[in-house]
């Protein structure tokens, strides 16, 4: 579901209020000068005890192949996101967002091979709910590495909702699930009575792969050794 465009300055306070109450904003395409607000009917959730991640994955984020940052590059995550085909990213999206994270209310992960940045990831943080904006990747698996490390950072400071907005079939591979529009506002409004902090493991400091593979793993963490498991809708 969504609003019709309206004419109006869009400012980083207001946007914080829409993610309070489940709502968040798109542009049509990367040219598009106004945004709306969208409000889904099934909301894709990652539940943060129930990330799968394959063997093959698990080998990866353990070698450190890719060193993982925090908040070190973010207006560079945001844009190498936009960087497809179609994107709803635009030039207020970028804006806003940089707003935010200045603020300290929007973080980034990085991945980077050497010094290039291959894959990464941003969202917006509110109280324990923290809000999966999008990912990229440049290389095989950088953008799942970087998933592990923010189920990594979101366990340690205490998060209890992993907002994905639309589930796809991608993100059901790792773990997401899709709920109702009631039952994820129920699930939001829990994770508002909570102050999570996402720097409780600083944002200067590195994880390794390891660390933050064991960190991510919960009761409910999968390792998947054959066909991905389907993710079924869960209702309220």
């Amino acid at each position: 579901m969504r609003t019709a465009p309206r004419k109006f300055e869009l400012t980083a306070d207001i946007l914080l209020r829409a993610y309070s109450i489940g709502v968040f904003p798109m542009a049509e395409s990367r040219d598009a000068k106004e945004l709306f607000w969208v409000e889904p009917h099934e909301r894709g959730i990652f539940p943060l005890d129930g990330l799968v991640v394959s063997r093959s994955l698990a080998k990866t984020v353990r070698s450190d192949r890719y060193r993982v940052t925090a908040d070190r590059a973010f207006e560079a995550v945001v844009r190498a996101c936009a960087e497809r085909e179609k994107t709803w990213i635009n030039d207020e999206i970028v804006r806003l967002y940089g707003e935010l994270f200045a603020a300290g209310h929007a973080h980034s992960l990085e991945a980077y091979e050497g010094d290039r940045l291959v894959g990464g990831l941003y969202g917006v943080c509110l109280r324990g709910a923290f809000f999966g904006e999008s990912m990229f990747h440049r290389a095989r698996d950088a953008s799942k590495v970087a998933l592990v490390h923010l189920f990594a950072r979101l366990k340690a400071g205490g998060f209890r909702l992993l907002d994905a907005q639309f589930n796809t079939e991608h993100l059901a591979s790792l773990g997401a699930v899709e709920i109702s529009r009631e039952a994820f506002r129920l699930r939001l409004a829990d994770a508002l009575q909570v102050e999570a902090n996402f720097g409780a493991w600083p944002v200067t400091a590195a994880m390794r792969g390891a660390e933050a593979l064991e960190r991510a793993r919960g009761d409910g963490t999968e390792v998947a050794t054959g066909e991905l498991p389907r993710r079924s809708v869960v209702r309220a």
